[in-house]
């Protein structure tokens, strides 16, 4: 695991776009795994202002997210459909068709779940996986566990990933309680992980990412394990580290 140390939010975000802009130079049909929450958001308006300077071209590119959630419409202004169109997608020169999300409409759970892991296994997996961190070391929306998951399922939401994305919604019984994601074993399936981390309230997190055991009740620790994994987080995310 390589870790990129960033002065701030929008050193990180910078570097960030960085590799990804590189994996896309470098292999122009590149598949990204991609994802949602404020994290990422700068490194998207970065690559936003390269595409626009004629740097980086994604014409070729296919895009997988990491997930949904369950029982939003696509045109949901909260839906991770919606979130990626309006801060990414609708942005760049990249086909529609061919990106891809959970579809959260679909309400049985087991054939959306089948569908996308078919999708994502067609496809070869991706090339590079852009991650978040959650509070409590969630990837994706796979929740501390006893086990580590494999592939596409449905999450019950714990209270401080709802808590965490109630800033979003108007009121915290908007948010949903339950979300499709791609899991852990899909995501270990990355040619490339690239993960993302800002803020002091990430820092607990990411170094039991980074030093602490591997373990499900810390979904991120497996990433440790992966043999090329890039960390790009600022000072406060990883002041202990």
């Amino acid at each position: 695991m390589k870790v990129i140390r960033c002065k701030d939010y929008e050193d990180m975000s910078r570097k960030a776009a960085n590799i990804i802009s590189a994996q896309v130079i470098l292999k122009p049909d590149s598949k990204l795994g991609l994802a949602t929450g404020t994290t990422p958001i700068g490194a998207y308006q970065q690559l936003i202002k390269w595409y626009e300077k004629g740097d980086v071209d994604f014409a070729e590119v296919s895009a997988y997210n990491l997930d949904e959630y369950c029982g939003l419409s696509h045109d949901n202004v909260q839906s991770y459909h919606y979130f990626m169109r309006d801060n990414f997608f609708d942005h760049i020169n990249i086909d529609l068709a061919n990106t891809h999300i959970p579809n959260g409409e679909n309400l049985d759970a087991e054939a959306a779940c089948a569908e996308y892991d078919a999708l994502v296994k067609e496809a070869g997996y991706v090339d590079l996986q852009l991650l978040g961190i959650g509070r409590n070391g969630h990837i994706g929306f796979n929740e501390p566990d006893d086990v580590f998951s494999k592939g596409t399922h449905q999450v019950d939401l714990t209270e401080s990933t709802i808590e965490a994305n109630s800033r979003l919604f108007d009121r915290a019984e908007d948010v949903p309680r339950q979300a499709y994601t791609m899991g852990v074993q899909t995501i270990m399936h990355a040619k490339m992980i690239l993960v993302a981390a800002t803020g002091s309230d990430k820092a607990q997190a990411v170094h039991d990412m980074i030093l602490g055991p591997v373990t499900p009740k810390v979904p991120a620790s497996i990433l440790q394990l992966h043999t090329n994994c890039v960390v790009v987080a600022d000072e406060e995310a990883l002041a202990l580290v």
